[in-house]
């Protein structure tokens, strides 16, 4: 069977972007909706939501969108494309990587990069190695990664609290 292959979704930066988070690449339900972490069992916007002390996930997307920025932080993926049958990293075939370092070089406020999820850290931190930026690996907000309570990935995420 032939694999699709998936493409990841602009950036939403802005030249005072203080903080990147970086996934992987989009699943079935973001990728269908064009939206970052459309699925409803994502728990990315509520993590986000508890490291700025605002309710995101209340929010419509575009109003997400607007306070993400407004706080300083941008959104991307480490994979720019790659083929995949379903939303599992463990799926991904033929990565072709995002170009992270062209992004990075043109947001001059960048402090730090959180990477959501095991895979979005592999990838990132070997196409960052020359970074002097703060690199911080953040547990996977996804519905599939159920092995750490939502406290505990919340706690962990609020690392990025420094840097805005």
């Amino acid at each position: 069977m032939a694999l699709t292959r998936k493409f990841a979704f602009a950036p939403v930066v802005a030249t005072d972007t203080r903080i990147l988070i970086l996934g992987s690449l989009p699943g079935e339900a973001s990728l269908a909706a064009q939206r970052y972490y459309a699925h409803p069992h994502n728990q990315f916007w509520r993590l986000l939501g508890a490291v700025l002390g605002i309710e995101l996930a209340t929010l419509d997307y575009d109003a997400r969108l607007h306070a993400v920025r407004r706080a300083g932080i941008g959104l991307w993926d480490t994979v720019a494309s790659a083929r995949r049958q379903g939303s599992l990293d463990a799926a991904l075939r033929e990565v072709e990587g995002a170009a992270l370092g062209e992004l990075v070089s043109t947001l001059p406020e960048l402090r730090a990069i959180g990477f959501n999820g095991a895979t979005s850290a592999r990838l990132g931190r070997k196409a960052l190695r020359d970074t002097s930026l703060a690199l911080i690996d953040l547990p996977s907000s996804s519905p599939a990664y159920a092995a750490m309570p939502f406290a505990g990935k919340a706690q962990i995420w609020g690392r990025l609290r420094e840097f805005l």
